[in-house]
C-alpha cells in the first residue's frame, strides 16, 4: 500500500510542476525573434522539487500539452508549428536543460555554487540547440542567431538561475520537512 501512496505523490508533483509550467510558460516579454520566457525559471525550480527523472517527465508533459494545441508556449502559442518554428530548438533544448540541471540538483542540492554551475551548463546546452535551430530555420548565420537568440538573455537568465538556486532549495527543504517532497532535502 505504501508504494501506491508514493506513486500517487510522484504523479501529483509531476502534474503540479507541469501545470506551473503551463501557467508561467505562456507569459513572455517580446523583445525580438525570441521572447523572454519564464519556462526555464520553472524548470530550474522543478528540478529542485522533483528529481531528474520526474522533473524531466514534468517538462515533457508540458511540451506534449503544448504540442497538442493547448496554448502554453511563450506568447500563448502551441502546436507542432511552434516546435518547427524559429524558437523550436529552445523547446527541445529545455529537455537537456532539465536533465543537466536535475543531475546537479540531485547530487549537490546543498551546494548553491555547483547547482548554479549545473543550471548554467544546462542553459548553455539549451542555447546551443536553440541557436542552431534558429540559424537553420531563419537562414541566419550562427553568430547572427546567437546575437538574437542568446546574447539578450544572458543577464536575465543568470538572475533566474541565482534566484532558483535559493528559492528552489528552500522549497525542497520545506517540502521535505512537511513530508511532501519526492526526495529528501
Amino acid at each position: 500500500m505504501k508504494t501506491s501512496k508514493y506513486q500517487l505523490k510522484d504523479l501529483t508533483f509531476i502534474a503540479l510542476m507541469a501545470a506551473l509550467m503551463c501557467i508561467l510558460g505562456p507569459l513572455s516579454i517580446p523583445i525580438g525573434s525570441v521572447p523572454i520566457s519564464f519556462t526555464n525559471l520553472v524548470i530550474y525550480i522543478t528540478m529542485y522539487v522533483l528529481d531528474t527523472k520526474r522533473g524531466t517527465i514534468a517538462y515533457l508533459l508540458y511540451l506534449l500539452i503544448g504540442l497538442v494545441g493547448v496554448p502554453v508556449f511563450s506568447g500563448f502559442t502551441s502546436g507542432p508549428g511552434k516546435l518547427l518554428g524559429p524558437t523550436g530548438g529552445y523547446l527541445i533544448g529545455f529537455v537537456f536543460l532539465a536533465i543537466i540541471t536535475g543531475l546537479f540538483t540531485d547530487r549537490f542540492a546543498k551546494n548553491h555554487a555547483l547547482c548554479i554551475f549545473g543550471m548554467i551548463l544546462g542553459t548553455a546546452v539549451c542555447y546551443a540547440f536553440g541557436t542552431a535551430w534558429l540559424a537553420y530555420s531563419t537562414q541566419m548565420t550562427f553568430s547572427a542567431a546567437l546575437a538574437v537568440g542568446v546574447l539578450p538573455f544572458i543577464v536575465e537568465d543568470l538572475v533566474k538561475i541565482v534566484f532558483s538556486a535559493f528559492v528552489g532549495y528552500a522549497l525542497r527543504v520545506r517540502l521535505a520537512k512537511a513530508g511532501f517532497a519526492v526526495h529528501a532535502a
